[in-house]
């Protein structure tokens, strides 16, 4: 038995009806349905109420409608010993390729500058630039941040990538660790951060950090709330060493209605959206990983706790 569970009604029955269509001999249900915790062998979820897992004696493994699973890592509910599984993309990629390369082309063409403009009424052009005269760093080079970086490539621009461990990639520069860090803000126009939160990358952004791009950068933020230091951004846009932001997520959701991010004319921030699971992607790679499970192969996408994804 399947234990599906979703904080919204409507998307834990969208759900059911999918994986119900995708997997006929397996036995899916909503905690409403659920008469015998003993029955339960995984759960697929996002956002579990509290205690939800202590009361699955059974549960074999727990199943991530998402790509970050810092919340459930978090949980004193979970067996350490329980294997986590996370979405790999389940079409987000592409989505954050398009965030992001929607704030890079704003940057490149001074929309920031000019909606400024536009609030003071200002009528004044600015030189053009091509993609080519813009560099781009890449925080983050797992399946997104990669689509991010070859996708912003193509478009053009000057692009580069960090990760927390060595990667070898063809035709794109990469660096690793703390020294790769500070090479790769040193020549990141626009800083575009799609990483995981993990306790190496919670506070990544913080004002030494910032402090390190060019003036006159940008901070694109899709990855998680708690690696940026808020407050640090705005002292940053508000001395104007930093030019602009687009902020996706933040460290308390959703944003408190006193931040001043909200009002910044330096800023422009969404509600979380930048990737968005969908749901017929992820119901077809969760489907086909527990059919494997069910016959007892390996699949991809379990998470190694101790790096955090």
């Amino acid at each position: 038995m399947i234990l599906l569970h979703t904080p919204s009604t409507k998307e834990t029955q969208a759900y059911i009806a999918l994986f119900r269509a995708a997997m006929p001999q397996q036995t899916f249900i909503t905690l409403d349905e659920l008469d015998d915790p003993n029955q339960v062998a995984y759960v697929v979820t996002w956002g579990p109420p509290a205690g939800l897992f202590a009361g699955l004696p059974a549960l074999r493994g727990v199943f991530a409608l998402g790509a970050g699973v810092d919340k459930l890592l978090a949980r004193d509910d979970l067996d350490p010993e329980l294997p986590i599984y996370r979405l790999l993309d389940g079409g987000m990629a592409a989505q954050m390729l398009e965030y992001v390369r929607f704030g890079v082309l704003s940057y490149q063409r001074h929309m920031d500058i000019y909606r400024r403009q536009q609030a003071d009424g200002v009528w004044k052009m600015l030189p053009p630039r091509l993609p080519a005269d813009v560099r781009v760093g890449v925080l983050g080079l797992g399946e997104i941040g990669l689509t991010v970086a070859r996708g912003l490539q193509a478009d053009g621009y000057r692009v580069q990538g960090w990760s927390r461990t060595p990667r070898s990639l063809s035709g794109l520069v990469s660096h690793h660790g703390q020294a790769g860090l500070h090479a790769l803000l040193a020549e990141s126009d626009v800083l575009a951060c799609v990483l995981p939160s993990t306790p190496e990358t919670a506070g990544l952004l913080d004002a030494a950090t910032l402090a390190r791009l060019p003036a006159g950068a940008m901070l694109i933020n899709a990855g998680r709330g708690d690696l940026l230091d808020e407050m640090a951004l705005l002292a940053a846009l508000d001395e104007g060493r930093l030019r602009c932001a687009q902020l996706d997520v933040f460290a308390q959701e959703p944003l408190p209605p006193d931040s001043r991010l909200w009002q910044h004319p330096s800023v422009t921030l969404t509600p979380h959206i930048a990737a968005i699971t969908l749901r017929q992607q992820a119901v077809a790679q969760i489907a086909d990983r527990l059919q494997r499970l069910v016959q007892g192969e390996a699949v991809a996408g379990q998470v190694a706790r101790h790096r955090g994804y």
